[in-house]
């Protein structure tokens, strides 16, 4: 029986790899646009690799989507249509701040779903072999089980590397409305505010501020740079914040004035936010105490007791 499983499986591999050949052979392979238009813009200059992005060009998935670019295609589509939400990732992966396209973030999930396929397979049949015979059915139920939770995995991955950005950026943020109201009290533009604020501080926020600082230079007016950072971002406070400033910019209004009372504001955040963790913290101690300490406690009390009710019975 091992060896027909054995040989099915060696099959089905041998399968799987004939037809990907033949789907990625030139009759049946899609032609892309850039195929289509390399032809006319062949005398355009080849960019120099010196200046192109190494976050780009040194992606871990740069290999595998050149490998399996039209299998990993047709999948990527595959998991569109069945997880949905592009709407969600988007905002997601804007809240981040890189570069990263809902595309690549859906073959980042193809690739976490195939990894989850192929360790759950593995280790179920490796279960499954030390119990007995092992199962075909137990083993496709856990490579199928495997693949669902890579992809819903890197999903989550994604909403946990938001929600660390998003504290960063709320431990960060009193400093950076302080140091940019006291800057603006003592007669600096708000553009200068904003260069020197991001010159004297490290983190998301400084990040986020001078992109708006650089898109001003760019030509871009510092309103408008500042509310496209406000609707990219998903921190609601510092959002705020920015719309705030631009109105006040807008209108006339006197930014010193406004910037103390988001100062203000922002202190409150903090504060609200500390006591959150506090409570959840304190809920948090609870369990020791009463799981742990609390039985251990009524022991010591109720042993000796016990003790001599049991030798009174006897």
């Amino acid at each position: 029986m091992s060896l027909l499983w054995t040989g099915a499986l060696l099959g089905l591999l041998a399968a799987i790899g004939l037809g990907t050949a033949v789907r990625a052979s030139p009759p049946l392979r899609p032609i892309r646009l850039e195929a289509r238009l390399a032809p006319y813009v062949a005398d355009t200059p080849v960019p120099s690799r010196l200046l192109a992005d190494g976050s780009t060009t040194g992606s871990s998935l740069l290999v595998v989507r050149r490998l399996l670019g039209p299998v990993l295609a047709d999948l990527v589509r595959l998991v569109d249509r069945m997880v949905g939400g592009s709407t969600s990732v988007r905002r997601r992966l804007r809240g981040l701040g890189g570069d990263t396209t809902v595309e690549a973030f859906r073959m980042e999930q193809v690739v976490w779903g195939v990894l989850g396929l192929v360790g759950g397979g593995i280790g179920v049949t490796a279960l499954t072999w030390v119990r007995g015979a092992p199962d075909p059915v137990l083993a496709g139920g856990g490579a199928l089980f495997g693949a669902v939770l890579g992809v819903l995995g890197r999903d989550w991955w994604l909403s946990r590397e938001l929600r660390l950005r998003e504290e960063a950026m709320l431990s960060e943020f009193p400093v950076v409305a302080d140091l940019l109201a006291l800057a603006v009290v003592a007669g600096e533009a708000p553009v200068d505010a904003i260069t020197r604020v991001c010159r004297l501080t490290n983190g998301h926020l400084a990040s986020e501020l001078g992109s708006a600082v650089a898109q001003s230079r760019a030509g871009i007016p510092m309103t408008r740079a500042l509310s496209d950072v406000a609707d990219r971002t998903t921190f609601e406070p510092f959002a705020r914040f920015l719309d705030g400033f631009v109105v006040a910019i807008e209108r006339g209004t006197p930014l010193a004035d406004v910037l103390r009372a988001q100062a203000a504001d922002v202190r409150e955040i903090g504060k609200r936010a500390l006591l959150e963790v506090g409570g959840k913290k304190e809920i948090s101690m609870m369990a020791p105490v009463v799981f742990l300490i609390l039985p251990v406690t009524v022991l010591f009390a109720l042993y000796p007791g016990l003790l001599t009710l049991v030798s009174l019975t006897q």
